[in-house]
């Protein structure tokens, strides 16, 4: 756990749709001043989480605490400390870029003067500010909500799929954005499906799974504690060389990235040992590498 002083605590966070429980009893504790990710398989209740946080919805049960301030359901001040882009991002069609935010802006506190321009500048739409919503690509729809919720400087940020629609550059330009804004004191509270990304960018992350939390903390103690050796072999001794690796090893799976790869629960200072123990039962191996991933990590705690 972080010393950091808490952006955000959930306590027992409950929320159900009818008979469906989106959220069951969640906990979570994101410092200030970080890149904290946010996983789940699809319909984990990431979404319904970040729309509590934002006050859009109610929940159930449990309480929600806002930089060390307890916030009811009423309670709109604490809020302001929030920028938000939940979901697709709604915008005037009809209207540029600089106009959308010139309305957004007059709907609450009035943004210091230039400001609009300058996170125009930030999200890299500068040159595109007087274009019509309407033309704009996904990618840039998005950005503009990023835009959006800068507007009055907020310390904390709620980002849902910020990179959805996003070309290659501009899912780097993204994730050198978030680590910019965390170096200077704010927390990015961010949820992706992007996990090679996160694993770039965040510092901290949860993981939850039927609206439960599985697993949170600092990402490189998490990614330490979960080291695998991978391992190839030809694709016909794949069954033979699980059997012999789980004499000595636990937690051996079929490796997703190719036919003939392994996976195994292991530090990676095993590997020689594994590959040792796999020629002395005549089997030929022909790839080992060693470290830790997000993407395995993930697929391990939410059993894929």
């Amino acid at each position: 756990m972080s010393d950091r002083p808490l952006a955000i605590r959930t306590t027992g966070l409950v929320k159900t749709y009818g008979v469906r429980r989106a959220l069951d009893r969640l906990d979570l504790e994101i410092p200030q001043g970080v890149v904290y990710g946010f996983l789940g398989p699809n319909g984990a209740g990431k979404t319904t989480t970040m729309r509590i946080l934002a006050g859009l919805i109610r929940a159930g049960e449990g309480t929600v605490e806002l930089f060390g301030e307890r916030v009811g359901w009423l309670d709109r001040a604490p809020l302001a400390r929030i920028g938000a882009l939940i979901e697709s991002p709604a915008f005037w069609p009809y209207l540029s870029g600089r106009d959308n935010l010139r309305v957004i802006s007059s709907l609450g506190p009035a943004p210091a003067p230039g400001r609009i321009d300058a996170v125009l500048e930030q999200v890299s739409l500068g040159d595109r500010a007087g274009d019509r919503f309407e033309t704009y690509s996904m990618g840039m729809r998005q950005r503009l909500g990023i835009a959006a919720a800068l507007l009055n400087d907020p310390p904390l940020l709620l980002l849902d799929e910020p990179a959805n629609g996003l070309d290659p550059a501009g899912i780097v330009d993204i994730r050198g954005l978030l680590r910019e804004l965390a170096a200077t004191g704010k927390t990015v509270f961010v949820s992706s499906h992007i996990l090679p990304e996160i694993q770039l960018m965040a510092d901290e992350v949860a993981i939850i799974a039927a609206g439960r939390l599985v697993s949170s903390g600092r990402l490189d103690r998490l990614l330490g504690e979960s080291g695998e050796v991978r391992i190839r072999v030809a694709p016909d001794e794949v069954a033979r060389a699980g059997e012999v690796l789980a004499t000595v090893a636990a937690g051996v799976r079929l490796n997703g990235r190719g036919a003939g790869w392994l996976s195994v629960a292991a530090p990676p200072e095993r590997a020689a040992e594994l590959n040792r123990t796999l020629v002395a039962a005549g089997l030929s191996v022909s790839g080992l590498e060693s470290g830790s991933d997000l993407e395995g990590l993930f697929l391990s705690l939410t059993e894929g």
